[in-house]
């Protein structure tokens, strides 16, 4: 008996070098990780997807100018449009200063950067900038009812505006994408955001002082909340049987 337990202690002893270099971690090469992509979701399960842009500017005297612009596909909405709603007011303050703040550089970003540009130059004080982009994705047994669109249509080559004394926006769609932009009054600053060629910028620069600036992008998800089948599940766990025999 202890020869074979020996001989079963030497055998295991044997085959553990072989069997640890399954667990061994090795190095991937930054072509390998290249092509790696995230989790997929299959085209029917996505029952709704919208696009909600919004941009606005603010100056030390409470003038303001802003707009926000959605696109809402679903099922059962033929023609997908863009619609721009355009706000602005006059605050009571006064006229606010002359911006005499210069910024240097920085400019390549607007058109040489692909995926999500992000930038903010500031040349004064007590300004505030904001640029966030968020996806929302969530799980739904129905399409959410969208109801009647708020805003002008902007249809393909057109572009949009308004003006107050915070400045003028223009709301433009080529045909690859949507931009929004913003020319503050007083040489205040800019703002500009754009969704176009794959990719999002969101930009702003601040010449003067006591501005808020906000540029905000929104992804909207809805999946079909379809729960897998029982036999679907079966199907999962009957691999996981022939672990049984090992010991697992």
């Amino acid at each position: 008996m202890k020869i074979s337990t020996w001989l079963v202690a030497a055998c295991l002893a044997a085959s553990l070098p072989a069997h640890a270099q399954l667990f061994k971690p090795l190095e991937i090469k930054d072509q390998e990780l290249a092509q790696l992509r995230g989790k997929y979701v299959m085209p029917g399960r996505i029952i709704s997807f919208g696009v909600v842009m919004s941009s606005t500017w603010q100056n030390a005297a409470g003038d303001r100018i802003g707009a926000t612009t959605t696109l809402q596909v679903q099922q059962n909405v033929i023609k997908p449009q863009f619609y721009v709603s355009i706000s602005g007011e006059n605050g009571k303050g006064g006229v606010p200063g002359q911006g005499t703040g210069v910024v240097q550089g920085g400019t390549g970003l607007t058109g040489n950067v692909q995926g999500v540009t992000q930038t903010v130059r500031v040349a004064g004080d007590n300004n505030s900038a904001f640029n966030d982009v968020a996806i929302n994705v969530r799980e739904a047994s129905q399409a959410p009812d969208l109801g009647t669109p708020q805003g002008q249509v902007l249809t393909s080559g057109a572009t949009l505006s308004g003006s107050s004394n915070a400045g003028t926006l223009s709301v433009s769609h080529s045909g690859n994408g949507i931009q929004m932009a913003i020319q503050a009054g007083n040489n205040q600053g800019a703002s500009l955001q754009r969704l176009a060629d794959g990719g999002l910028l969101q930009s702003t620069t601040l010449l003067g002082g006591s501005n808020a600036v906000s540029n905000m992008t929104q992804l909207n998800v809805v999946l079909r909340d379809n729960m897998p089948s029982a036999g679907a599940l079966n199907c999962n766990l009957d691999p996981l049987k022939g672990l049984r025999v090992s010991g697992y």
